[in-house]
């Protein structure tokens, strides 16, 4: 353990200390589906803030999102407490391999072609498996930012496994393309999907993943280090290990969350906080909200449509260009950003939370397993991650860098504030949609002021990179006739372009919370002590007043 990261430890613990933890009162939470929105509100009425809310809805959705996310994940907390600054928790996936010869790493990888988003190849099986990190950053948050124990954050998703879950519209969605080739090849992974004439289960059929459950008790009982460093931890990595994978139980105890100061920018009157470098999805929104704030748009109209297209195409070209295959990621993108704040650019699926509480604390979680490697290790009923064979996101293949080296990442968990005391906290998953999503939300609620259910509702554009060549894939509903690229149109809104989740406390107006109806997630507001406040599907709407 460095001495870097002892230090950074002591000094956010030392600024917890410092700061007298107020009575809870409310808390506003969107999340990805209706089970994690019910957890996350169950833990709030139990006195919990935004923090131990989104943890247990982030934990549900680890849960009972097949296909979609893991306990095997990585991903990024970013934290904005009333009186701190703003924090993001790295808990991305690193390169396994400490303790191999160099001769093996690189190996064990299975090249799939699926017909998901129009069509993608991803590589998956034992050699995809990269080291997880998203518990030991879920632990570092309930450490040093939580109110309620470990073991109550974790009870609503032990609940789940033990009793069975429904399969969710998304997990379906995704496992129709994905079911056979990467989740049908392990028997333990077919067995909890399909039934025992190898047909896929349908959306509300009942769940059960053996050993799950137990997994998640021991996780409970024990903490994150039961992951890391005790005997699930050996049992996952000595598995994969046998098979060809290059996870060795080194690595698993070698990995450690990192805490960062948040990337912060300004858009109109709203300071955002978001992933800082060297994560790419944190750079690539706020080099798009750069960009916007030197040329706003004032309307969705046909040139305003143009606007936001170039800005994604300049964005997303410099990272192909200058990000994909850099050995120094936060360099190159210190000088997108710098790029884009004095002059210009020179030529998986995820979960995700937000949650916000009236004491001024704002939480967004993003968590993801690539397209999922379809290892389930015996005894254990974890899915692990193919974030070694994401080729769109990880482009170097399945050696990338030394053992230890953090993966690249779109994810952008965001939290932004305003003088008045307004607190929102968004984000998305999507993969590379993720960043655009998020992007065209804020111009629309922060810049454009529509409301937020309105801001996440409306039509998506994302500029797709193939071989060079751009194009823009597009929702019904925008005026494309100005625009310079060839456009790949949708016949209606997809989840294709993201599941935007976002959660606002104003000390005025109170509560609003917005779950994108593009994806079947679910929302609410719980006061402590007042009993449980139903949680919503879909669309955002302003859900209390303050007290």
């Amino acid at each position: 353990m460095s001495r870097g990261y002892l230090a950074a430890c002591e000094s956010f613990s030392a600024a917890c200390q410092q700061t007298e933890l107020p009575r809870m009162h409310g808390v506003a939470l969107a999340s990805s589906s209706r089970l994690a929105a019910d957890a996350g509100l169950r833990i709030a009425t139990d006195g919990g803030n935004a923090v131990d809310a989104a943890l247990a809805a982030a934990f549900v959705s680890m849960t009972t999102e097949p296909g979609v996310c893991s306990i095997g994940a990585g991903g990024y907390i970013t934290i904005w407490p009333a009186d701190a600054a703003p924090v993001t928790i790295d808990g991305n996936v690193e390169m396994p391999g400490r303790g191999l010869p160099p001769e093996r790493l690189g190996q064990g990888g299975m090249p799939v072609e699926l017909d998901y988003g129009g069509g993608m190849r991803t590589v998956i099986g034992y050699g995809s498996v990269a080291t997880p990190g998203a518990l030991a950053a879920c632990q570092f948050a309930s450490q040093q930012f939580g109110r309620l124990g470990w073991a109550d954050l974790l009870e609503p998703a032990v609940k789940s496994a033990r009793e069975g879950f429904p399969l969710s519209r998304p997990s379906h969605s995704y496992l129709i393309h994905s079911g056979t080739s990467v989740y049908g090849w392990d028997p333990r992974s077919r067995t909890a999907l399909h039934h025992a004439d190898g047909s896929l289960r349908q959306p509300g059929e009942t769940v059960h993943v053996a050993h799950l459950a137990d997994s998640l008790q021991a996780l409970q009982e024990r903490g994150a280090q039961e992951f890391y460093g005790g005997d699930l931890g050996r049992r996952i990595a000595g598995h994969v290990a046998e098979n060809g994978g290059v996870l060795t139980p080194e690595d698993m105890a070698c990995y450690r969350a990192l805490p960062r100061p948040a990337l912060v920018l300004e858009l109109d009157d709203w300071r955002i906080a978001t992933n800082p470098p060297p994560a790419i999805g944190g750079a690539t929104l706020a080099a798009m909200l750069l960009l916007m704030r030197r040329e706003p748009i004032s309307r969705w109209d046909a040139a305003g449509v143009r606007r936001v297209a170039d800005i994604q195409q300049q964005v997303l070209g410099y990272r192909r260009e200058h990000l994909d295959f850099s050995d120094d990621l936060e360099q190159e993108a210190r000088r997108l950003l710098e790029d884009c704040r004095h002059g210009g650019l020179t030529a998986s699926s995820t979960v995700h939370t937000s949650a916000v509480d009236d004491q001024g604390l704002g939480c967004a979680i993003t968590l993801s397993a690539g397209y999922g490697s379809g290892v389930m290790p015996p005894g254990t009923g974890i899915w692990l991650n193919n974030c070694l064979g994401e080729l769109e996101l990880n482009r170097r293949g399945l050696n990338p860098g030394p053992p230890g080296w953090r993966l690249p990442s779109n994810m952008a968990p965001t939290v932004a504030r305003r003088a008045d005391g307004a607190l929102l906290a968004i984000g998305s998953p999507g993969a590379d949609r993720i960043t655009t999503a998020i992007f065209q939300t804020l111009v629309n609620f922060v810049h454009l002021g529509l409301p937020l259910d309105a801001a996440i509702d409306h039509p998506r554009l994302h500029v797709e990179i193939l071989d060079g060549a751009a194009r823009v894939a597009c929702e019904p509903g925008l005026p494309m006739e100005a625009l310079r690229l060839a456009c790949r149109p949708f016949t209606e809104k997809s989840m294709f372009f993201g599941g935007v989740g976002a959660a606002l406390w104003h000390p005025r107006d109170g509560f609003v919370i917005g779950a994108d109806p593009r994806r079947t997630g679910g929302s609410g507001v719980a006061k402590a002590g007042a009993g449980h406040a139903g949680s919503h599907d879909g669309a955002g709407r302003v859900a209390s007043n303050a007290d």
